[in-house]
């Protein structure tokens, strides 16, 4: 093939040869084990219900990135404000050196599509390094389309956080949950489209302590998606969607302010993935056993979440083939002294008022 055709095409020799470059690797947000969760050249979706602390995880990363000598653009389309944007940036660490100097960090309130096409072509100059999106469901209505029209997003796609992403920034997405149940499981708001534009990370946030001024807070980071796996590869396996750590903010009530990216323990679990005990005794109750999610969704009425989390916890219990009471409601009252069922000698669970009974053998 002449150069021309070859320039069309992926040079397989090259990456059979290891001369391609390799895949991008998380460089930004580090946890507190050194593992970092946002790839520098590609669009990342940080979603969640509202004041779950979304917007507190994308500023601390801004903070982290500016103390490191590193660039970063806030786009504000939530209109948070200038004031309340600063001042969450300094209490998080960010220099005030950094702040002032406009070829380390800018700050920008667009008001109509045209403005944020300039801002990001003004971008692709300076080359940040980070650029958080605050948020993602504001930009396309922006333009005169809608966030549930796929080209309509993969329109405004290519004009805003396809450029700015190929200008090698981290492109941090603030959107919301959506809010049907089957849809929440799925992830954010509007089109699917939004997930397939996500070439770096997308991470469920889900709230653990309430921010409170002052105070501080705390809340979950999950892996939703990961192309490229650099930051699954440092999760607990398991679960769908791993825990990739807890963000923990923590005030005096003054003027210090300290935050971190908790990485998780190799047996930490997702908390949305932890099946309530009682959902699992009625699963081991079926006759027959429940084959699937959907026959559990079926059978037991409940939303793919609760019937996944139930059926996983009931295929991870021991085999009821193995028990001498099979039959639930059978085997004999009691437990070992250290709370385990007293006929096949493993956990049992609390049906409240004193009553418990075990899913596998049926002790009671």
């Amino acid at each position: 093939m002449g150069n021309g055709e070859q320039s069309l095409y992926t040079d397989v020799a090259a990456l059979l040869d290891g001369t391609m470059p390799k895949p991008p690797k998380p460089t930004y947000l580090y946890r507190t084990d050194g593992c970092a969760l946002f790839y520098p050249g590609q669009v990342s979706l940080v979603f969640g219900d509202p004041e779950s602390g979304k917007t507190w995880i994308c500023l601390a990363c801004v903070a982290e990135v500016l103390s490191h000598g590193h660039s970063a653009l806030v786009i504000d389309l939530d209109h948070n404000g200038p004031h309340s944007t600063i001042a969450r940036l300094i209490m998080l660490g960010a220099p005030e050196t950094a702040l002032r100097d406009p070829a380390r960090f800018r700050y920008a309130e667009p008001e109509d599509g045209a403005e944020l096409v300039a801002i990001v072509h003004d971008a692709s100059t300076w080359k940040p390094d980070v650029v958080v999106l605050d948020s993602l469901g504001e930009i396309v209505p922006l333009f005169g389309r809608s966030s549930n029209n796929p080209d309509d997003f993969t329109l405004v796609h290519s004009l805003v956080m396809k450029p700015l992403a190929m200008g090698g920034a981290a492109v941090l997405c603030i959107d919301h949950l959506a809010k049907g149940a089957e849809s929440r499981a799925q992830g954010s708001t509007g089109t699917a489209a939004k997930r397939r534009a996500i070439g770096g990370i997308s991470l469920r946030v889900t709230l653990r302590d309430a921010f409170v001024p002052g105070k501080g807070g705390a809340a979950y980071l999950v892996v939703n998606k990961d192309r490229h796996g650099g930051v699954r590869a440092n999760c607990p396996t398991g679960d769908k969607e791993p825990l990739a750590g807890t963000f923990v903010m923590t005030s005096n009530g003054e003027d210090e302010t300290e935050w971190q990216i908790v990485a998780p323990a190799n047996n930490d679990r997702n908390p949305g993935e932890i099946a309530d005990a009682a959902d699992v005794a009625a699963l081991a109750a079926l006759d027959p056993r429940p084959a699937s999610v959907r026959d559990v969704k079926e059978r037991m009425k409940w939303r793919s979440e609760r019937a996944n989390a139930a059926l996983k916890a009931w295929r991870e219990l021991p085999d009821p083939a193995c028990s001498p009471f099979p039959t639930p409601g059978v085997g004999e009252r009691g437990t070992e002294p250290d709370g385990t069922c007293s006929i096949c000698h493993t956990g049992m669970f609390n049906l409240g008022d004193g009553a418990t009974t075990h899913p596998v053998c049926g002790a009671r």
